[in-house]
Parts: structure tokens; C-alpha cells; sequence
């Protein structure tokens, strides 16, 4: 993707294609996926017949819903490679590629989805050992061109309205937030409500609310569920596991090797994009404009996230973004651990010192940061 040299996705279909094995690509709408696919399909060589469907359609979900493997084999004979957007509106396409997988590997076969819950659902264990799968997140910092100064001077713009695609083009701030709210109302909250069973949409709002203005501290969802007002926490808890699955928030929990000192409980709880937090919130005022405490927070989501889609970058299946804490109140912002080596990190918005002694006492060979606006680059680069 490259839309005006503004930026560029590090993530590469072709780079992701073996033999035998399906391309999925999952993560929050309007975040680019259908773009990448669509220009995947320009940059093929005009021998391939390629074929690009909509999941969408009733037609193909019909089609992968019957199960007939003459008629699947039948319909995607003549094409070489297929594409399927928003995969997870088929619920048996899972046994309906391995059909296809099994009779010819040598078709390339994509798929896509905004959420991993029913994604995961469809494609079953039907697929197990025959996909390659990587998360396609808001931009990183990593995939946006320019000097580094120029995206030091852009860093407010960034924590404020988020790096969605579209909005990162808005030149005019009024129409970045009314792009905003356009994909909470009508993609974020439409895809989560649709799940069976929920129905209230001022309960989940109150829920993204109360979550919009903890981040950075740890969450206990039944004191979330009195915030809120519902007497049922296993109700919120649900309504939680499904903003994480549909790419809203990200649960981070503690690291902890040391029961007896350490938390291991409670987690907290970051939105996948700055903007969208705010925009939940309607904050959408100048750094300079807010307290200390809104500033703490939102630098503390921005930059465990940018950690966490440059390590996504680099290794798909990641998973060991952490927090610390110990019992006396000692902590640590973020904890990652990579190849036996612990990396810590420490998130202050303005270029200050941070103590690890404590937890260097338990983890010496530790690896300590303090990330803040001025050696963002060299640690995010």
C-alpha cells in the first residue's frame, strides 16, 4: 500500500504465501486490509486468474455453507488465486478451503477478517497447520515516511486522532473526527453488537467509556461492573472479551515469576488506537490542553501499542507484552520478553529519569528504557 508516499504496510502478502497453505489476514476494519488485497491483485502477473469475493455475499456464503466439494472444487477451478474479504460472515468456509487446499496446493488463497472470535469460529480446526496468519494493525510508526521531525512535530497529531489510514490523510481536524466517529458507529460497536446474545449498545458504550478514562491502571471487572451500573459481572465481562476480539482494546497482564511479591491478577487494558479512545470519550483538546494524568495515560496506550505492532511486524505470532507490579506498589509500564531476554520500559511523556532498582533486584539482567518524545525514533525505528 502507498497512498501519496505518506506511508507504506511493512506486511506483504506475497511474503506471507508458501505452498499449501492459506494467507489470513485479521484485524480492525478500514485499517487496510481490502486495500492490500486489492492492489496484491494488480501487482499479479497478467497469467494468473484471480477471482476477489465479499464474505458478505449470499451467494458465496452458500456456496461454502453446503459443503458440496464438487461444487466448491467446481467454482474455483479456473482460478488461480482467490481472495475473500471479511471471511468470518461464512461460518463453514474453514472446511471449504481445506477442500480446496486438498486438492490443488499450489492455489493461493486469501482471506480476511475484523474479528478474530468469529474468524477463528469459521475456519475451525479445518485449517490447522494449512494457514499462515498476521494481524494487520492502525499504522506504526515504523510505516510512516518522512524525516524523523516530521513525525516528532506530527506526535501530537498522532496521540490525539490515532493512525487509522483515513484519518492519518485528513488534513482538517474536523473532518478527522467525524471520520473517527464514523468507524465506531458504524463498524467497531456494529460488528461487537452483532454478536448473539448482545443488545444493549448503551451498556457497551459505558463500558468503552469507563475503560477510556483507566487506561494505564489496572482494570477489576467487578468494580468496572458497579462503574457501569449492571449487577451481572460476568455480562460485562463478556461484553469486554468481545471488544477485545473485535480489535477495540487489548488486555495486557502482569509478569510475574514471584507469586509470593508479585500481582499476577488483574490486567489493564489499552485501546488498539489513541484516536478511537478519544473519540469514545469526545477529548479530543491539544496535549498542552489536558492533565497530567489524561497525558500519563495516553502516552502510556500510545507507546505500549507502537511496541506491540513493531514486534507484530516482526514476528506475527507475538504475545509477551506484559506489565509488573509487586505488592508493595512498585512497577513497571511495560514488560516484553523476547529470546530469554527481559526488555523493560518505562513511559514518561516529558524527557524525565525512571527508577527499575526494584525490579532489577528480581530480574538483574534486565534490559531497562524510558521511552519519551525524544528518543521515540530511535527505539520505535
Amino acid at each position: 500500500m502507498n497512498i501519496d508516499n505518506i506511508f507504506t504496510r511493512k506486511t506483504s502478502i506475497v511474503s506471507l504465501q508458501e505452498k499449501g497453505r492459506v494467507v489470513i489476514i485479521y484485524g480492525p476494519r478500514r485499517v487496510g486490509k481490502t486495500t492490500m488485497s486489492k492492489e496484491y491483485l494488480v501487482s499479479l502477473d497478467p497469467q494468473y486468474c484471480a477471482k476477489y469475493e465479499v464474505g458478505d455475499d449470499l451467494v458465496v456464503q452458500n456456496l461454502f455453507n453446503r459443503q458440496n466439494r464438487a461444487e466448491i472444487l467446481d467454482y474455483v477451478k479456473p482460478y488461480d488465486v482467490l481472495i475473500i474479504d471479511e471471511a468470518q460472515s461464512i461460518p463453514k468456509i474453514g472446511i471449504g478451503i481445506k477442500m480446496i487446499i486438498d486438492e490443488d496446493p499450489n492455489k493461493k488463497i486469501i482471506l480476511t477478517g475484523s474479528s478474530s472470535f468469529l474468524l477463528s469460529q469459521t475456519i475451525g480446526d479445518a485449517l490447522v497447520g494449512r494457514n499462515y496468519s498476521t494481524m494487520l494493525l492502525p499504522l506504526s510508526w515504523g510505516e510512516i515516511f518522512g524525516s524523523n521531525f516530521d513525525k516528532k512535530r506530527k506526535l501530537h497529531q498522532f496521540l490525539i486522532y490515532g493512525l487509522y489510514p483515513e484519518i492519518l490523510l485528513c488534513k482538517e481536524v474536523t473532518l478527522k473526527q467525524i471520520k473517527i466517529q464514523e468507524i465506531i458507529s458504524s463498524y467497531l460497536f456494529k460488528d461487537t453488537l452483532s454478536f448473539e446474545g448482545l443488545k444493549s449498545s448503551e451498556l457497551l458504550l459505558n463500558i468503552t467509556k469507563a475503560l477510556a478514562f483507566q487506561i494505564g491502571n489496572e482494570v477489576s471487572l467487578l468494580k468496572l461492573a458497579k462503574d457501569v451500573g449492571e449487577n451481572d459481572p460476568k455480562k460485562v465481562a463478556r461484553y469486554v472479551s468481545l471488544l477485545e476480539k473485535n480489535f477495540i482494546i487489548k488486555k495486557v497482564t502482569p509478569f510475574s515469576r514471584n507469586p509470593r511479591n508479585e500481582i499476577k491478577k488483574k490486567g489493564k487494558y489499552y485501546f488498539y488506537d489513541t484516536g478511537i479512545r478519544n473519540a469514545i470519550i469526545n477529548r479530543f483538546q491539544k496535549m498542552e490542553d489536558r492533565d497530567s494524568m489524561d497525558i500519563g495515560g495516553l502516552w502510556e496506550n500510545y507507546v505500549v501499542m507502537e511496541l506491540f505492532k513493531k514486534n507484530i511486524l516482526e514476528n506475527p505470532y507475538f504475545n509477551s507484552l506484559y506489565f509488573w507490579r509487586d505488592k508493595k506498589g512498585n512497577e513497571v509500564d511495560i514488560i516484553i520478553e523476547k529470546n530469554g531476554i527481559i526488555y523493560a520500559y518505562e513511559c514518561k511523556w516529558k524527557k524525565t529519569d525512571a527508577s527499575f532498582d526494584v525490579f532489577l533486584e528480581s530480574y538483574p539482567k534486565a534490559k531497562t528504557f524510558v521511552i519519551n518524545q525524544e528518543n521515540i525514533d530511535e527505539l520505535l525505528s
